[in-house]
């Protein structure tokens, strides 16, 4: 019987229950990162047959200035906010950011933030392109990155969630060490990549999006802000047993407009608030668990299959 995921073909069935034990730095029981999307969104930008930027005809306004909003005022807020609570951003970013807005770039450098890449733009998407030109956009992303931070991007979130059945093999290729499109666990795991190097996904919750959360199943801040309590208490409680992670994607249009800004913080501080919490960027989860866990998740995987065979 063949347990690979028949969709994706990324992943094993790998049961939540008696895997090996992980055990974060410091004893830590659980991985906490915040991940701001730092997006470029461009006004008109060229039209994708399989899907619209914007709902309404150009020029769009109303949707690309509040998105400028965000990385005019919105990031100020966040970023003073996180570094508050001593927590380093791992930013999922739009390219074009670096040639837009090097300001930003440069803050987040001076923090030792962390990049990953989500695109040159967030108006522009992987649906439609062959192979060399997905991987023509992902190593433009890529080596802009690079160019204006001094070091590659490790993961990966597809500009607006776009995927194609390469992505993540093509990305891999480039020299990417980690996903954040895969919604389905609470630890990293083991990604089967084509070229057979190590590759992980580590988890990046939609649930707690602030643009899910406000936008799609619009919930009122304060609910946000316990739904964020809730979530985080659940994981440091199975924490305890095998080391969890937890991911707050958050957009600097969404989560810092002044009305909404509070309940993040308490949610902030009552998270900061708890020993044993390891406060991480994506890339160090990444290589921490491929260092220390991913051998033995491997032998894991392949005992479970073959109890099911």
């Amino acid at each position: 019987m063949d347990t690979a995921h028949e969709d994706l073909n990324l992943y094993e069935y790998w049961p939540y229950h008696q895997r090996p034990k992980i055990v974060w730095p410091g004893g830590a029981r659980l991985a906490f990162w915040v991940a701001p999307n730092i997006e470029f969104y461009e006004i008109d930008p060229p039209m994708n047959p399989f899907r619209k930027p914007w709902p309404r005809p150009s020029p769009a306004v109303s949707g690309y200035s509040i998105r400028d909003y965000g990385n005019r005022v919105g990031h100020m807020r966040q970023m003073k906010l996180l570094d508050k609570y001593k927590i380093r951003g791992s930013i999922s970013l739009s390219a074009a950011i670096c040639d837009h807005h090097p300001e930003i770039i440069q803050m987040c450098c001076e923090r030792d933030w962390e990049f990953f890449s989500h695109g040159v733009y967030n108006t522009r998407y992987t649906y439609g392109l062959s192979e060399e030109q997905e991987r023509e956009m992902i190593r433009d992303a890529c080596n802009t990155i690079e160019e204006h931070t001094g070091k590659f991007p490790a993961g990966y979130l597809a500009p607006a969630l776009s995927h194609s059945e390469h992505t993540l093999d093509l990305f891999s290729e480039e020299g990417g060490l980690y996903t954040c499109d895969l919604f389905h666990d609470d630890q990293p795991t083991p990604v089967r990549i084509r070229n057979g190097k190590k590759f992980v996904s580590v988890p990046y919750s939609l649930e707690m999006n602030d643009t899910i959360a406000y936008v799609v199943n619009k919930i009122e801040p304060r609910q946000y802000g316990k739904i964020i309590q809730a979530n985080f208490d659940r994981l440091y409680q199975e924490g305890e047993e095998s080391g969890t992670v937890m991911c707050i994607p958050t957009h600097n249009y969404q989560i810092s407009c002044p009305h909404r800004l509070r309940a993040f913080e308490e949610a902030l501080e009552y998270i900061t608030g708890h020993s044993g919490v390891w406060l991480a960027t994506g890339k160090e989860i990444a290589e921490y668990f491929i260092e220390n866990y991913y051998e033995s998740s491997i032998v894991d995987i392949d005992s479970k299959a073959r109890e099911v065979i």
